[in-house]
Protein backbone atom coordinates (compact mmCIF):
# COMPACT_ATOMS: atom_id res chain seq x y z
CA UNK A 1 0.00 0.00 0.00
CA UNK A 2 2.92 2.45 1.57
CA UNK A 3 5.24 1.63 -2.53
CA UNK A 4 1.94 2.37 -4.12
CA UNK A 5 0.55 5.70 -2.61
CA UNK A 6 4.74 7.07 -3.03
CA UNK A 7 4.49 6.00 -6.54
CA UNK A 8 1.02 7.78 -7.16
CA UNK A 9 3.11 10.78 -5.19
CA UNK A 10 6.33 10.79 -7.98
CA UNK A 11 4.12 11.10 -10.52
CA UNK A 12 1.84 13.57 -9.37
CA UNK A 13 4.66 15.73 -8.78
CA UNK A 14 6.40 14.54 -12.32
CA UNK A 15 2.85 16.19 -13.79
CA UNK A 16 2.53 19.26 -12.06
CA UNK A 17 6.50 19.93 -12.97
CA UNK A 18 5.49 19.00 -16.82
CA UNK A 19 2.22 20.61 -16.86
CA UNK A 20 4.20 24.08 -15.61
CA UNK A 21 6.88 23.80 -17.30
CA UNK A 22 4.50 23.44 -20.47
CA UNK A 23 2.16 26.36 -19.47
CA UNK A 24 5.41 29.08 -19.27
CA UNK A 25 6.69 27.66 -22.48
CA UNK A 26 3.47 28.06 -23.95
CA UNK A 27 2.79 32.08 -22.41
CA UNK A 28 6.07 33.17 -23.10
CA UNK A 29 5.47 31.69 -27.33
CA UNK A 30 2.25 34.26 -27.47
CA UNK A 31 2.81 37.63 -29.23
CA UNK A 32 3.43 40.70 -26.96
CA UNK A 33 3.42 40.76 -23.21
CA UNK A 34 1.34 42.52 -20.38
CA UNK A 35 2.89 45.92 -21.26
CA UNK A 36 2.11 46.35 -24.83
CA UNK A 37 -1.12 47.97 -23.20
CA UNK A 38 0.72 50.20 -21.26
CA UNK A 39 1.80 54.46 -22.31
CA UNK A 40 5.01 53.98 -21.04
CA UNK A 41 8.45 55.28 -22.05
CA UNK A 42 11.38 52.80 -22.91
CA UNK A 43 13.00 53.32 -19.79
CA UNK A 44 9.59 52.80 -17.74
CA UNK A 45 9.22 49.44 -19.83
CA UNK A 46 13.15 48.38 -19.11
CA UNK A 47 12.21 49.03 -15.37
CA UNK A 48 9.11 46.56 -15.35
CA UNK A 49 10.72 44.07 -17.30
CA UNK A 50 13.73 44.27 -14.89
CA UNK A 51 10.99 44.05 -11.94
CA UNK A 52 9.57 41.00 -13.21
CA UNK A 53 12.73 39.22 -14.30
CA UNK A 54 12.02 39.80 -17.83
CA UNK A 55 15.31 41.23 -18.91
CA UNK A 56 17.36 37.55 -17.91
CA UNK A 57 17.21 34.73 -20.08
CA UNK A 58 14.27 32.70 -20.92
CA UNK A 59 15.94 29.44 -18.77
CA UNK A 60 16.84 31.64 -15.99
CA UNK A 61 13.41 32.65 -15.95
CA UNK A 62 12.26 29.40 -15.86
CA UNK A 63 14.45 27.56 -12.67
CA UNK A 64 13.65 30.87 -11.06
CA UNK A 65 9.88 30.39 -11.23
CA UNK A 66 10.51 26.93 -10.75
CA UNK A 67 12.14 27.57 -7.37
CA UNK A 68 9.49 29.79 -6.37
CA UNK A 69 6.79 27.50 -7.37
CA UNK A 70 8.92 24.66 -4.84
CA UNK A 71 8.52 27.56 -1.78
CA UNK A 72 4.42 27.65 -2.72
CA UNK A 73 5.13 31.45 -4.25
CA UNK A 74 3.55 31.86 -7.14
CA UNK A 75 4.66 35.96 -7.69
CA UNK A 76 3.26 38.86 -8.03
CA UNK A 77 0.39 39.82 -10.38
CA UNK A 78 1.35 42.16 -13.40
CA UNK A 79 -2.12 43.89 -13.81
CA UNK A 80 -3.21 44.06 -10.13
CA UNK A 81 -0.46 46.23 -8.76
CA UNK A 82 1.11 45.44 -5.88
CA UNK A 83 -1.19 42.10 -5.00
CA UNK A 84 0.21 38.51 -5.21
CA UNK A 85 -1.09 35.68 -6.82
CA UNK A 86 -1.84 33.72 -4.01
CA UNK A 87 -3.09 36.34 -2.09
CA UNK A 88 -5.93 36.81 -5.04
CA UNK A 89 -6.34 32.87 -5.24
CA UNK A 90 -6.97 32.88 -1.57
CA UNK A 91 -9.62 35.25 -2.14
CA UNK A 92 -11.14 34.30 -5.34
CA UNK A 93 -10.48 30.33 -5.12
CA UNK A 94 -13.59 30.26 -2.04
CA UNK A 95 -15.67 31.66 -4.38
CA UNK A 96 -15.22 29.43 -6.98
CA UNK A 97 -15.42 26.51 -4.72
CA UNK A 98 -18.22 27.18 -3.06
CA UNK A 99 -20.25 27.83 -6.42
CA UNK A 100 -18.47 24.05 -7.16
CA UNK A 101 -19.94 22.24 -4.37
CA UNK A 102 -23.08 23.51 -4.86
CA UNK A 103 -23.15 22.56 -8.61
CA UNK A 104 -21.20 19.05 -7.55
CA UNK A 105 -24.04 17.96 -4.92
CA UNK A 106 -26.60 19.14 -7.87
CA UNK A 107 -25.05 16.57 -10.37
CA UNK A 108 -24.32 14.11 -7.84
CA UNK A 109 -27.58 13.78 -6.37
CA UNK A 110 -29.92 14.32 -9.67
CA UNK A 111 -27.08 12.46 -11.74
CA UNK A 112 -26.80 8.88 -9.23
CA UNK A 113 -31.23 9.44 -9.45
CA UNK A 114 -31.70 9.62 -12.67
CA UNK A 115 -29.32 6.85 -13.73
CA UNK A 116 -30.80 4.86 -10.74
CA UNK A 117 -34.57 5.52 -12.30
CA UNK A 118 -33.56 4.42 -15.76
CA UNK A 119 -31.74 1.26 -15.01
CA UNK A 120 -34.96 0.24 -12.96
CA UNK A 121 -37.44 1.65 -16.08
CA UNK A 122 -35.46 -0.08 -18.17
CA UNK A 123 -38.24 -1.83 -20.12
CA UNK A 124 -40.67 1.35 -19.17
CA UNK A 125 -41.71 3.80 -21.91
CA UNK A 126 -40.28 6.81 -19.12
CA UNK A 127 -36.87 5.50 -19.64
CA UNK A 128 -36.45 7.59 -22.68
CA UNK A 129 -37.58 11.08 -20.72
CA UNK A 130 -33.95 10.43 -18.52
CA UNK A 131 -32.20 9.87 -21.74
CA UNK A 132 -33.56 12.71 -23.37
CA UNK A 133 -31.92 14.84 -20.36
CA UNK A 134 -29.29 13.07 -20.22
CA UNK A 135 -28.59 13.79 -24.17
CA UNK A 136 -29.44 17.57 -23.42
CA UNK A 137 -26.85 17.87 -20.88
CA UNK A 138 -23.84 16.39 -22.69
CA UNK A 139 -24.44 18.32 -26.23
CA UNK A 140 -25.66 21.82 -24.86
CA UNK A 141 -22.78 23.99 -23.37
CA UNK A 142 -22.42 24.93 -19.70
CA UNK A 143 -23.00 28.60 -21.28
CA UNK A 144 -25.53 28.20 -23.28
CA UNK A 145 -27.41 26.39 -20.66
CA UNK A 146 -26.80 29.21 -18.40
CA UNK A 147 -27.96 32.10 -20.60
CA UNK A 148 -31.00 29.78 -21.08
CA UNK A 149 -31.66 29.52 -17.60
CA UNK A 150 -30.90 33.46 -16.97
CA UNK A 151 -33.67 34.29 -19.92
CA UNK A 152 -36.21 31.99 -18.76
CA UNK A 153 -35.85 32.08 -14.20
CA UNK A 154 -34.25 35.56 -14.62
CA UNK A 155 -35.51 37.85 -17.08
CA UNK A 156 -38.75 36.27 -18.09
CA UNK A 157 -40.02 34.90 -14.88
CA UNK A 158 -38.50 36.75 -12.49
CA UNK A 159 -37.53 34.29 -9.49
CA UNK A 160 -33.95 34.67 -9.58
CA UNK A 161 -31.37 37.18 -10.10
CA UNK A 162 -30.01 37.59 -13.48
CA UNK A 163 -26.13 38.43 -11.89
CA UNK A 164 -24.40 38.55 -9.25
CA UNK A 165 -23.59 37.06 -6.01
CA UNK A 166 -24.52 37.09 -2.50
CA UNK A 167 -27.76 35.12 -0.87
CA UNK A 168 -28.81 31.81 -1.60
CA UNK A 169 -31.04 33.08 -4.73
CA UNK A 170 -27.83 34.18 -6.84
CA UNK A 171 -26.35 30.71 -6.33
CA UNK A 172 -29.15 28.20 -7.87
CA UNK A 173 -28.93 29.13 -11.58
CA UNK A 174 -24.94 29.18 -11.93
CA UNK A 175 -25.04 26.24 -9.92
CA UNK A 176 -27.65 24.31 -11.71
CA UNK A 177 -25.81 25.48 -15.13
CA UNK A 178 -22.34 23.70 -14.16
CA UNK A 179 -24.41 20.88 -12.91
CA UNK A 180 -26.17 20.09 -15.84
CA UNK A 181 -23.54 18.43 -17.90
CA UNK A 182 -22.10 16.42 -14.98
CA UNK A 183 -25.05 15.51 -14.13
CA UNK A 184 -25.85 13.83 -17.33
CA UNK A 185 -22.67 12.52 -17.41
CA UNK A 186 -23.08 10.63 -13.99
CA UNK A 187 -26.77 9.54 -15.03
CA UNK A 188 -25.55 7.82 -18.29
CA UNK A 189 -22.58 6.09 -16.56
CA UNK A 190 -25.39 5.17 -13.56
CA UNK A 191 -27.71 4.08 -15.63
CA UNK A 192 -25.11 1.72 -17.42
CA UNK A 193 -23.56 0.54 -13.94
CA UNK A 194 -26.81 -0.31 -12.83
CA UNK A 195 -27.41 -2.41 -15.93
CA UNK A 196 -24.64 -4.27 -15.80
CA UNK A 197 -25.13 -5.48 -11.67
CA UNK A 198 -28.76 -6.03 -12.70
CA UNK A 199 -27.71 -9.23 -14.45
CA UNK A 200 -25.06 -10.49 -11.72
CA UNK A 201 -25.89 -14.07 -10.76
CA UNK A 202 -25.92 -12.44 -7.05
CA UNK A 203 -28.49 -10.32 -7.42
CA UNK A 204 -30.22 -13.65 -8.93
CA UNK A 205 -29.96 -15.25 -5.20
CA UNK A 206 -31.22 -12.46 -3.49
CA UNK A 207 -34.51 -12.52 -5.43
CA UNK A 208 -34.56 -16.08 -5.11
CA UNK A 209 -34.41 -15.80 -1.47
CA UNK A 210 -37.10 -13.53 -1.90
CA UNK A 211 -35.35 -10.21 -0.54
CA UNK A 212 -37.79 -7.48 -1.40
CA UNK A 213 -36.86 -4.76 -4.32
CA UNK A 214 -36.10 -1.74 -2.09
CA UNK A 215 -33.09 -3.85 -0.26
CA UNK A 216 -32.24 -5.52 -3.01
CA UNK A 217 -31.64 -2.11 -4.91
CA UNK A 218 -30.09 -0.43 -2.31
CA UNK A 219 -27.88 -3.13 -1.09
CA UNK A 220 -26.62 -4.79 -3.83
CA UNK A 221 -27.29 -3.24 -7.09
CA UNK A 222 -26.21 0.40 -6.01
CA UNK A 223 -23.88 -0.54 -3.47
CA UNK A 224 -21.60 -2.08 -6.27
CA UNK A 225 -22.75 -0.32 -9.32
CA UNK A 226 -21.09 2.67 -7.61
CA UNK A 227 -17.94 1.43 -7.88
CA UNK A 228 -17.61 2.31 -11.56
CA UNK A 229 -18.72 5.67 -10.41
CA UNK A 230 -15.91 6.20 -8.34
CA UNK A 231 -12.76 6.27 -10.58
CA UNK A 232 -14.70 8.98 -12.48
CA UNK A 233 -15.46 10.98 -9.27
CA UNK A 234 -11.69 12.65 -9.16
CA UNK A 235 -11.99 14.27 -12.61
CA UNK A 236 -15.40 14.85 -12.04
CA UNK A 237 -15.17 16.98 -8.89
CA UNK A 238 -11.87 18.81 -10.03
CA UNK A 239 -13.64 19.76 -12.66
CA UNK A 240 -16.90 21.25 -11.36
CA UNK A 241 -14.88 23.00 -8.35
CA UNK A 242 -12.63 24.73 -11.09
CA UNK A 243 -14.57 24.86 -14.29
CA UNK A 244 -16.48 27.86 -13.55
CA UNK A 245 -14.76 30.33 -15.97
CA UNK A 246 -17.61 30.86 -18.33
CA UNK A 247 -20.22 30.63 -15.91
CA UNK A 248 -18.34 33.11 -13.66
CA UNK A 249 -18.48 35.74 -16.55
CA UNK A 250 -22.03 35.25 -17.75
CA UNK A 251 -23.37 35.44 -13.75
CA UNK A 252 -20.88 38.41 -13.53
CA UNK A 253 -19.51 35.53 -10.29
CA UNK A 254 -16.26 37.62 -8.84
CA UNK A 255 -14.73 33.69 -8.66
CA UNK A 256 -11.46 32.67 -9.47
CA UNK A 257 -12.74 31.51 -13.28
CA UNK A 258 -13.23 35.27 -14.17
CA UNK A 259 -9.33 36.66 -12.85
CA UNK A 260 -8.52 33.76 -14.96
CA UNK A 261 -9.82 34.33 -17.85
CA UNK A 262 -9.09 38.24 -17.81
CA UNK A 263 -5.57 36.98 -16.87
CA UNK A 264 -4.48 35.27 -20.37
CA UNK A 265 -6.30 38.23 -22.37
CA UNK A 266 -4.28 40.48 -20.52
CA UNK A 267 -1.13 38.67 -20.92
CA UNK A 268 -0.75 38.62 -16.99
CA UNK A 269 1.92 35.58 -16.87
CA UNK A 270 2.14 35.48 -13.13
CA UNK A 271 -1.10 35.33 -12.93
CA UNK A 272 -1.97 32.82 -15.18
CA UNK A 273 1.04 30.61 -14.73
CA UNK A 274 0.01 30.74 -11.02
CA UNK A 275 -3.89 29.84 -11.25
CA UNK A 276 -2.77 27.13 -14.05
CA UNK A 277 -0.24 25.09 -11.89
CA UNK A 278 -2.69 25.78 -9.00
CA UNK A 279 -5.54 24.21 -11.24
CA UNK A 280 -3.14 21.40 -12.24
CA UNK A 281 -2.27 20.42 -8.32
CA UNK A 282 -6.19 20.77 -7.20
CA UNK A 283 -6.95 18.46 -10.07
CA UNK A 284 -3.62 15.74 -10.07
CA UNK A 285 -4.49 15.70 -6.01
CA UNK A 286 -8.53 14.69 -6.75
CA UNK A 287 -7.20 11.96 -9.03
CA UNK A 288 -4.80 10.96 -6.51
CA UNK A 289 -7.06 10.57 -3.46
CA UNK A 290 -9.72 8.77 -5.49
CA UNK A 291 -7.11 6.15 -6.91
CA UNK A 292 -6.24 5.34 -3.04
CA UNK A 293 -9.85 5.44 -2.16
CA UNK A 294 -10.97 3.30 -4.97
CA UNK A 295 -8.35 0.33 -4.30
CA UNK A 296 -9.32 0.67 -0.07
CA UNK A 297 -13.10 0.39 -1.07
CA UNK A 298 -12.89 -2.52 -3.67
CA UNK A 299 -12.33 -5.48 -1.46
CA UNK A 300 -11.03 -7.12 -5.36
CA UNK A 301 -8.29 -4.98 -5.64
CA UNK A 302 -4.87 -6.25 -3.57
CA UNK A 303 -2.54 -3.26 -4.10
CA UNK A 304 1.04 -5.19 -3.27
CA UNK A 305 3.42 -2.83 -5.71
CA UNK A 306 3.32 -5.68 -8.97
CA UNK A 307 0.15 -4.52 -10.45
CA UNK A 308 -0.66 -1.40 -11.47
CA UNK A 309 -4.44 -0.11 -10.77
Amino acid sequence: MLRYILKRLVISVLTVFVLAATVFVLMHALPGDAFDGEKATAQVRANLEKTYGFDKPLHIQFFKYIGNLVRGDFGISMKHQGQRVNDLIAVTFPISADLGIRALLFAIILGLFLGVCAAQLYRHPLRHGVMIIAIIGISVPDFIMGSILQYIFAYKGRLFPVAGWGEMKYTVLPAFALSFYTMALLSRFMRTSMLTVINEDYIKTARAKGLPRYKIVLRHQIRNAMLPIITILGPIVAAVLTGTFVIERIFNIPGMGKFYVNAISDRDYTLTLGMTVFYGIFLIGANFIVDVLYSIIDPRIRISGERDV
